[in-house]
């Protein structure tokens, strides 16, 4: 059985070549998280707005309005925050 730790230098060894150093290492990964940390919040607001686009986009379909689409897509999404 190999120790973790080995695997770990050659992954390390491995990175070393392609960035160079272990701060362009490190610095590669904080710039990863904080990407990801990004991705995962616009997909959860996108995912928390999809039933008021819903509604506004209904509303929008039947009266042709942008203010009456616009005021139901706030009173729908302002609802969903209070509720949680």
């Amino acid at each position: 059985m190999v120790p973790p730790l080995i695997g770990f230098a050659v992954a390390q060894r491995y990175l070393e070549g392609i960035l160079g150093s272990p701060l362009l290492i490190i610095g590669a990964l904080i710039a990863l998280l904080v990407i990801g940390g990004i991705i995962i919040f616009v997909v959860g607001m996108l995912l928390f707005f999809v039933p008021a686009l819903i509604i506004a986009g209904i509303v929008w379909w039947l009266t042709g309005s942008e203010l009456f689409a616009g005021i139901a897509f706030l009173l729908v999404a302002l609802s969903a925050l209070f509720k949680k």
